[in-house]
């Protein structure tokens, strides 16, 4: 019994005997997989990129212009809703046959996009691509749980950081690229070279144990959480937008989300083998860092969305190179995490981090808020640059202490919920911050350029580089300020909701991590899976 108490906890059990030896040194084999498993990151993270930067083409090609945000919105509700499943269905039947289904499904998604016909096809499809894309990431992160200890997993953080940075700088270069020299629909096949890599490799070099639960898929759990997620991204995506805040749509959205996760909650509790097993909650660490999960994506995709906007609208940079803008902020986080990453593998102590990291965090978004029509790129580059040092400390190291948080069975939805938090934290972030930004250009434009202001603003508070060079200079002075108050609401906003990261930084217990002096009697000391030499 306190052997499965402290499997479920990280902690050690008082008294075991400690296993003889360390970790063998990963194989070359492992290496390769892990090179597959960062090209399955890349998809996932690249797709919406790339096809950001498409999106005007495809509308002049296939029409539709009133559906274009379902392009993005059925993407993200696929994902978010397949998300917890994948997760799920790794640890009940295998997670190499579950991310190996995840990629198929989006590439066939990814396919089917390119050869779309119109705006309903596209939209379909890509709800099809993004419920593959739900299992990439999460089947990446639960098979280097599996592959690689906790105490030896910092070593590939600045790896992952690297993808991520890679997508975001590169993603709009490449999309634009693609689409001005291939044509759009590449934008899609792209991935299918890429995917087909990942595939051959992780067919051919990886080899986990095999797994055939008999318990049934708890359905009626999978539709009430599907239900809920689908109404809060829905909320998020059309409150202040598609619709008024207080609308009738929105607040039977918030209802229909707020039964379905309550109805959920409850269910999890009887069913026999839940999607959410609510135990890994009892682990204060992993509730932890789900918090803060929640927080970096609420403030990370808030800063990607409006620093290129700030930037190009008050700056004057270049929309083309709108990635390359954000690459003090990525090279900062690359960096720490490389750091952080190592400082954890040779020392095994990471509490550090997060608490250091929401500091930074909260300071950097606290000077981003500071940035006025004065500001100089320089300045507002060593203000991201603060903002990624925060987030280079906090990205890999709560999936880290996660895992750490839950026996080797929960690997799968202790990912899966981990990924999940962070993507209903940017969605959240998104649509608050957005719609701060929003009322706080309009009300500036009203007041600075009158009924012509409101006029400009009325459709969209954000115009791009050539839409605000053919309006009169007073306007595109008042425009400019407007978007300076917007970006001080939007940052300010995100410091006070950082300082949480901070408090909850404080209430991490340093549990060691497995891998280092490992202890029987647990799973700590459970042999790492199989992977057949190259």
């Amino acid at each position: 019994m306190a052997d499965t108490q402290a499997a479920e906890t990280g902690q050690e059990t008082p008294g075991a005997p400690e296993a003889v030896g360390k970790p063998e040194k990963e194989p070359k084999s492992v290496r390769v997989v892990m090179l597959a498993l960062m090209v399955a990151m890349m998809l996932a993270m690249l797709d919406n990129m790339i096809v950001g930067t498409a999106m005007p083409t495809i509308v002049g090609d296939l029409g539709g212009l009133e559906h274009l945000s379902w392009v993005v919105t059925a993407y993200t509700l696929a994902t978010a809703a397949a998300t917890p499943l994948w997760g799920k269905l790794g640890d009940m039947y295998g997670r190499k046959g579950a991310f190996l289904t995840s990629i198929v499904i989006f590439l066939i998604g990814s396919a089917l996009s390119g050869m779309a016909q119109d705006m309903g096809q596209l939209i379909g499809f890509r709800a099809v691509q993004g419920l593959g894309a739900g299992g990439l990431m999460v089947g990446v992160m639960a098979i280097i749980g599996d592959l690689v200890p906790p105490r030896e997993r910092g070593k590939y953080q600045g790896m992952m950081a690297g993808v991520m940075a890679l997508a975001m700088i590169g993603g709009p270069l490449v999309g634009g690229t693609i689409t001005d020299n291939w044509g759009w629909r590449w934008a899609f096949y792209i991935n299918l070279p890429l995917g087909v890599v990942a595939l051959a490799a992780v067919t051919a070099v990886l080899h986990l144990p095999k797994k055939r639960s008999k318990a049934r898929i708890d359905y009626l759990g999978a539709g009430l959480l599907t239900l809920g997620i689908t109404s809060i991204v829905l909320v998020t995506t059309w409150g202040g937008s598609q619709y008024a805040w207080t609308s009738a749509r929105i607040m039977e959205l918030i209802a229909i989300g707020v039964v379905s996760l309550v109805g959920f909650v409850f269910w999890q509790t009887k069913a026999a083998e839940p999607v959410l097993p609510l135990h890994i909650f009892r682990s204060g660490n992993f509730t932890l860092m789900s918090i803060i999960g929640f927080i970096v994506g609420f403030v990370m995709f808030g800063a990607t969305l409006f620093l290129p906007l700030y930037q190009q609208s008050v700056q004057g940079a270049s929309a083309t190179n709108s990635g390359l803008l954000l690459l003090p902020m990525l090279g900062a986080m690359l960096v720490t995490s490389m750091v952080a990453g190592r400082v954890t593998t040779s020392t095994g102590r990471y509490k550090i981090f997060p608490l250091v990291g929401g500091v930074l965090l909260t300071v950097g978004l606290y000077l981003l808020s500071t940035m006025d029509t004065d500001t100089t790129r320089f300045v507002s580059g060593v203000y991201m640059a603060v903002v990624g040092l925060g987030m280079g400390c906090l990205m890999q190291i709560t999936m880290l202490v996660a895992q750490n948080s839950v026996e080797m069975k929960d690997m799968g939805v202790a990912s899966s919920s981990t990924t999940l938090f962070r993507t209903l934290g940017s969605s959240f972030g998104v649509a608050i911050m957005g719609a701060i930004f929003n009322n706080r250009v309009q009300d500036e434009m009203a007041a600075r350029a009158g009924g012509l202001g409101s006029k400009v603003t009325e459709q969209s508070a954000s115009l791009d580089a050539a839409s605000l060079a053919k309006l009169p200079a007073a306007v595109r002075e008042a425009y400019q300020h407007a978007v300076s108050a917007g970006t001080h609401s939007a940052f300010l906003l995100g410091a006070v909701i950082a300082v949480a990261v901070v408090v909850a930084a404080v209430f991490v217990k340093e549990v060691p991590l497995r891998g280092g002096s490992q202890k029987a009697g647990s799973d700590e000391a459970a042999p790492l899976p199989v992977v057949e030499a190259v």
